[in-house]
């Protein structure tokens, strides 16, 4: 995992100071459509989730959405995170970093990474982090969403052969300079993936045409990154 701070949406928490009501929360939105009512956002499954243990000042989200549904970029994740971190410090719940995690857990299996929003390498469902030495400062990154195409997480872990590789991605981000990296870090999603959505290997293919040193599917997808150095902006 590798936090990009380009892209990103934006959550807004406060008290509302004008209902005397406890444990409630109203959610606007804005931005990109997002697919599902208010009362299913995970920002709002995020209050309801500390509503179980503690007793919460009503609060007003306003979420403004422009990282793209179904990416693989964690768009929805990191909006339950922020949230989680908004509502311990607007109510005072004095929550540690680890006690934060445990809550993010339970709203995803990527939500943890957010607490922190450091460089790790994730085991298990995505919650057992430990930091890895990985800067990409010297980078910039591109992003590209084909806009008819989304990816199902489920039906593309269904198209997962397990395998071992031959090398860890631990190994390879630590060890092998990136100029290498198109030779052997790979995401295994892309074999079916792209034999399904064909355009989506094009895209990876127009990266590389277009300087990239490094491109791949983002995790199960649907957006194509590519790594560039800076001067070739």
């Amino acid at each position: 995992f590798y936090p990009v701070t380009q892209y990103k949406d934006e959550l807004t928490v406060e008290i509302d100071s004008d209902s005397k009501a406890r444990n409630a929360v109203t959610l606007t939105q804005d931005g990109n459509t997002i697919d599902c009512e208010p009362e299913k956002n995970l920002v709002v499954k995020a209050y309801n989730l500390l509503c179980q243990d503690f007793d919460l000042p009503a609060m007003r989200m306003n979420l403004v959405k422009r990282i793209p549904m179904q990416a693989g970029m964690g768009g929805g994740s990191s909006d339950a995170a922020f949230a989680l971190k908004a509502i311990n410090e607007l109510a005072c719940l004095g929550l540690s970093e680890a006690r934060l995690e445990d809550y993010a857990l339970k709203l995803g299996a990527d939500v943890p990474f957010f607490i922190k929003c450091q460089p790790c390498f994730a085991t298990g469902v995505g919650e057992k982090m430990s930091a890895i030495n990985l800067d990409l400062s010297d980078y910039t990154m591109k992003f590209v969403k084909h806009p008819e195409i989304a990816v199902s997480t489920a039906d593309a872990f269904r198209g997962i052969a397990v395998k071992q590789p031959a090398q860890s991605c631990r190994e390879i981000v630590e060890n092998v300079d990136i100029k290498d990296w198109k030779d052997c870090l790979v995401n295994d999603f892309e074999e079916t993936v792209f034999a399904k959505y064909p355009q989506l290997a094009e895209i990876k293919q127009q990266m590389y045409d277009d300087g990239a040193i490094y491109a791949a599917m983002t995790g199960s997808g649907s957006v194509i990154f590519g790594i560039f150095k800076k001067s070739n902006e």
